[in-house]
């Protein structure tokens, strides 16, 4: 099953977006599918604010986890990491014309779409940049 398809079906199951994109994702991370579901279980809804696509924020945290930044004195990882989700956040802006949560559910845009994208463009960043 594909990334994308696997996210589609999470959140059929009641997942919310964040969680569907991060589990989906959990083949590259490593994390345990329970873990994802856990740690990004308040991302939904734009952080349940209306506020960042909680799609966009499951895709950053897999990203995150991938090319880890996890030394504070380590530029290149920081730069790294902050390059990746400017691109993911970019790239999602550019496709869908915002990253809101409210003002994307405003315009009619379908979750699932979201999260397939979300997941497949992060499958791509990931493998772009895996260490």
């Amino acid at each position: 099953m594909s990334v994308q398809e696997e996210s589609i079906r999470l959140h059929g199951c009641g997942f919310n977006c964040a969680q569907s994109v991060l589990a989906a994702l959990c083949s590259y991370t490593g994390m345990e599918e329970k873990t994802a579901l856990a740690v990004s279980g308040g991302f939904g809804g734009g952080v349940r604010c209306g506020e960042i696509c909680g799609a966009v924020s499951g895709a950053v945290m897999a990203l995150g986890l991938v090319c880890p930044y996890t030394d504070g004195t380590d530029a290149e990882a920081k730069a790294r990491i902050a390059r990746l989700a400017k691109q993911m956040t970019g790239d999602f802006t550019q496709k869908f014309g915002c990253i809101r949560c409210q003002d994307l559910k405003k315009g009619g845009v379908v979750c699932n779409e979201l999260i397939a994208w979300c997941a497949a463009r992060g499958e791509e960043i990931i493998r772009e940049n895996k260490e």
